[in-house]
């Protein structure tokens, strides 16, 4: 087992400056693999006064200087992919395909492209007899998620980094040991001390510190609606930024004279990836009252092809969800689904046959599930998928935009013009249409209790400027 003591500060690994520990679990075997330390608020401390004496001189850098370190660290990204995806499998219970093509890849891709926008982007503009100048926003916080750790990590840190910016990075307890290979990784890119820091710890302890400190200037967190919201609160009796990625209970909208069979299907395919731990998944099918049965039935055989497994089994397509806390969760959602009167069609709250040990879930088709069901309004977070029926456009626009939630969605109509046309209805910040590929360039983020601000692209990096206004 690791044992780790140090938090990356100032440029160097130091001891933790707390005696308290956090036990890293493989969900797969809810064996102890690591430990690292439980932060405090002197730990937050040591690292935000770190960042802000770098801060001045890196914000002074122009972009070309900035874009030396950045491109060694998408080097060390790209040479460290297998290890950075045997990280996650051990710690999340990723299968290890997902890991290698999606947990690993994905961050070294929108790395990459955060090299190609700072080359290009033009950080003075000319308006009238003013220049307008866009300048780091200072010292960030940056608190992510376990569900996408090093993608979560990259698409804060890296963009944060090119503006100008230093950062602070806080990970989730459950996956810490991803975010120190990163800060491994930053540490050989020859970053100037106090750029980049990493303080592991509890989210109520060195998180709460974090979101506070009187010397941080933006908070980035993504994680769910209740904790974005006290971080606003706090972040905003201090007057700082924020940038929150919240939680999502997004749509699929099937519309008469669309291809029914491929839209379940990859309907299914969304909602069981990364164990149902993904926070754009479309946990909510709505299909035409018409073609109903039709589509829970392709929905139900789709779903036989995503059994659990070993996550370390190239065969496998489904792991174990983080951790004892949200195996539980799931399945108490789906418990309650049934007493509201959800059908199910596939899985089931029972432990899978043959995994005895393990956070497992069996992914879950249910139907007959009515827009106010808790588990139509409500995040799971898990492979659970709810199948809801429409009368016609209006009503299926109303259904989908029913929820506290607006992250994301998708439309399958005969012709893109006609998904197009719906879409633009849906209180959403990114839609699939027919099935559209996800665009690491476009902004991503989302409407009402989904959050505040832009990640990825131009719109990403601009999350972490301020402009300023030079009249003449």
């Amino acid at each position: 087992m690791q044992q780790h003591g140090d938090q990356y500060i100032g440029g160097e690994w130091v001891d933790s400056l707390g005696n308290d520990t956090i036990p890293v679990l493989n969900p797969a075997t809810e064996q102890v693999i690591a430990s690292v330390p439980a932060g405090t608020a002197e730990d937050v401390d040591a690292a935000v006064r770190a960042a802000r004496a770098a801060a001045r001189a890196w914000g002074a850098t122009t972009a070309a200087q900035r874009l030396v370190p950045l491109t060694r660290l998408r080097d060390g990204l790209a040479a460290r992919q297998a290890e950075i995806a045997g990280t996650v499998v051990a710690e999340l219970g990723a299968p290890i395909g997902f890991a290698t093509s999606v947990q690993a890849a994905l961050p070294l891709g929108v790395a990459s492209s955060y090299l190609e926008i700072l080359a290009g982007y033009e950080f003075t503009e000319q308006i009238g007899n003013s220049t307008v100048l866009a300048e780091p926003a200072g010292v960030v916080a940056a608190i992510t998620p376990w569900n996408y750790p090093l993608h979560q990590v990259v698409a804060k840190v890296v963009p944060a980094l090119a503006a100008g910016c230093t950062v602070v990075l806080k990970p989730a307890e459950d996956t810490p040991l991803v975010a120190r290979l990163f800060a491994q990784i930053v540490h050989e890119a020859g970053f100037p001390a106090g750029v980049f820091n990493l303080v592991t710890g509890l989210g109520t302890v060195a998180g709460a510190a974090l979101a506070a400190h009187p010397e941080v200037d933006l908070v980035s967190f993504t994680g769910s609606s209740a904790v974005g919201a006290k971080i606003a609160e706090v972040a905003g009796s201090g007057i700082k930024r924020v940038a929150l990625e919240l939680g999502g209970k997004s749509a699929n909208v099937v519309l008469p004279g669309a291809d029914l069979a491929r839209a379940v299907s990859v309907n299914i395919g969304n909602v069981f990836v990364n164990s149902g731990q993904t926070c754009t998944a479309w946990t909510r099918l709505l299909v035409h009252q018409d073609q109903y049965e039709e589509a829970v039935a392709i929905a139900a055989k789709a779903a036989e092809k995503y059994a659990p497994g070993d996550p370390t089994d190239a065969a496998t397509r489904v792991g174990p969800v983080v951790n004892a806390k949200q195996r539980d969760r799931v399945r108490g959602y789906i418990g309650t689904a049934v007493r509201e009167g959800a059908r199910i069609v596939a899985g089931g709250p029972e432990a899978p046959e043959g995994l005895p040990v393990g956070f497992y879930i069996r992914p879950t088709v249910l139907a007959d599930v009515t827009p106010d069901a808790t588990v139509a309004q409500e995040e799971i977070f898990g492979p659970v998928l709810s199948i809801l029926s429409y009368r016609d456009e209006a009503h299926a626009l109303a259904i989908a935009n029913s929820t506290p939630y607006g992250l994301a969605g998708g439309v399958w109509a005969a012709d893109n013009e006609t998904a197009a046309a719906f879409a633009r209805g849906m209180d959403a910040g990114q839609i699939d249409i027919n099935g559209g590929r996800f665009n690491p360039l476009a902004p991503f983020g989302g409407y009402k209790r989904s959050g505040v601000g832009r990640e990825l692209g131009r719109h990403g990096l601009e999350e972490f400027l301020q402009p300023k206004s030079l009249q003449f």
